[in-house]
């Protein structure tokens, strides 16, 4: 099967952009303590894993490879990241300053990629639904700053 560079390309930078979501809200959630933030973020993860889910069904009819996800390097960054961050200050609005810095890279790399690129409709359809996730995302963490 020859790839289709651009969709893959595409395809891979929303899945790790996903995967860096669900990493970072894995890495954030064990120092929750507001009830309700825990569930946003748990129902935020669960949007990262349906955009992910719809990623894995497509990509084998762009590529014989398995999708790019966070490699470990970045996963510890992240990790590192965020404990330095909230070592003397995990208070919920912090940790929703944090989830915000992150959610507003997506949306740029999101709408950047969606403004430059031209991808089969399937990609762009998902594109759109992770770009909508993470605008709406982006409104609920707002609130806990």
């Amino acid at each position: 099967m020859k790839e289709d560079n651009e969709n893959v390309n595409v395809l891979d930078e929303v899945n790790k952009g996903a995967s860096m979501g669900m990493d970072a809200i894995k890495f954030i959630l064990d120092k929750v303590e507001d009830k309700d933030f825990k569930e946003l973020l748990e129902k935020q993860y669960d949007k990262y894993q349906e955009i992910s889910n719809s990623i894995n069904e497509i990509y084998p009819n762009y590529s014989d490879k398995e999708p790019h996800e966070t490699g470990g390097m970045t996963k510890a960054m992240t990790w590192y990241g965020i404990n330095m961050k909230t070592m003397t200050d995990h208070t919920t609005s912090k940790l929703a300053e944090l989830l915000v810095q992150g959610t507003n890279m997506g949306i740029i790399e999101g709408r950047r990629i969606l403004n430059n690129k031209h991808v089969s409709k399937d990609i762009e359809k998902i594109l759109h639904k992770y770009v909508k996730m993470q605008e709406n995302s982006l409104e609920e963490l707002k609130k806990y700053l």
